[in-house]
């Protein structure tokens, strides 16, 4: 019987970006991210005395169709982190094409990004934005630390979708998909 292989250590990704060990260039390595197109999205969630909480975001993905599981993650700086930690739900909005100033207010981190918003409560409050083209109600699973993020997990409760054209997001400008053919 052969002996198990030898695997070489690998650092800890969490303890190298923290003692700033790691030989990528975090400017650059955004810009390259950026070249990945992706739609956009406002997750919404209430903290504990109803007060409503967004945030534009774009690292929003599917994780399982069964059981019907997606991420996201918020940097952990973010001054909404106590809000969405503690919320039981949480709703990812993804905007239509003709939302770009709605997903540039939700960009900001300062003021009250509801004043004047239309939504409606989902799930354990979390807000649902009108026009969206889709919209997922999600029970928060499980929070993981990645870096500087906190990955949310959510079990998808209740979703709704039209056909409506998506706004995208790709080298720090908005956009939308052109179909060849």
């Amino acid at each position: 019987m052969a002996d198990d292989p030898e695997f070489p250590e690998v650092p800890d990704p969490a303890n190298e970006l923290a003692s700033n060990q790691s030989a990528i260039d975090p400017r650059d390595f955004r810009n390259a991210l950026g070249t990945y197109a992706t739609g956009v999205t406002i997750i919404t969630a209430v903290d504990a005395a109803g007060k409503p909480y967004g945030l534009t975001c774009n690292s929003f993905a599917s994780v399982s169709l069964n059981p019907p599981l997606v991420l996201w993650s918020l940097v952990i700086y973010s001054q909404s982190m106590s809000a969405f930690q503690n919320a039981s739900h949480f709703a990812v909005n993804v905007l239509g094409a003709s939302q770009r100033a709605l997903a540039s207010r939700f960009a900001q981190s300062s003021g009250d990004k509801f004043e004047g918003v239309q939504w409606t409560p989902g799930l354990g409050g979390a807000p649902l934005l009108p026009g969206s083209v889709a919209n997922f109600q999600c029970r928060t699973v499980d929070r993981y630390y990645g870096g500087d993020h906190v990955i949310f997990l959510g079990a998808v409760e209740n979703y709704r979708y039209d056909r409506s054209e998506a706004l995208l997001f790709a080298r720090g400008g908005y956009g939308r998909f052109i179909e060849e053919g």
